[in-house]
């Protein structure tokens, strides 16, 4: 057993009860962004949060104790993703990347936006050409230091 088994097993579970991520954040008491990428295996869940999350799934207490387990993070199986939707991502870092990092550069000055430090919010918001995809990320800036 391994934590990716038990993403598979999460999975499955959602699916076959026809679960939605924002029903198990609201259990859990987090985001339903944070929630979902902690159940992908992307974040660690505390004791509580794994016992809330194995209940919903049918997690053993074994598997409740993978979710505890800090995750090697990066999901993606290749360097460049074939999962279109994951792809129009990366073709937004390729071409807005350097627009986004001279933005923040001239705003904040020489350092990055933290991963950790970070939150995520998406949400749909109706538009009469199509419904819109709003998705809003809020990272720390933390800048380099001189040393």
């Amino acid at each position: 057993m391994n934590r990716m088994d038990v993403t598979e097993k999460i999975i499955t579970a959602k699916v076959s009860k026809g679960i939605t991520w924002e029903s198990v954040a609201k259990k859990v008491g987090h985001s339903k962004e944070w929630v979902t990428a902690g159940c992908l295996g992307q974040m660690t869940f505390d004791e509580k949060a794994a016992k809330i999350i194995g209940k919903i799934f049918g997690l053993n207490a074994e598997e409740q104790k993978w979710l505890q387990v800090v995750p090697y993070k990066g999901s993606l199986p290749t360097p460049v993703p074939t999962d279109p939707l994951i792809y129009r991502w990366y073709e937004i870092v390729s071409v807005y990347g350097t627009t986004i990092k001279e933005l923040i550069h001239e705003e904040f000055g020489d350092g990055i936006m933290s991963a950790i430090d970070f939150s995520m919010d998406i949400v749909r918001t109706p538009d009469p050409k199509g419904d819109r995809v709003n998705v809003v990320l809020s990272g720390k800036f933390l800048p380099y230091k001189t040393y």
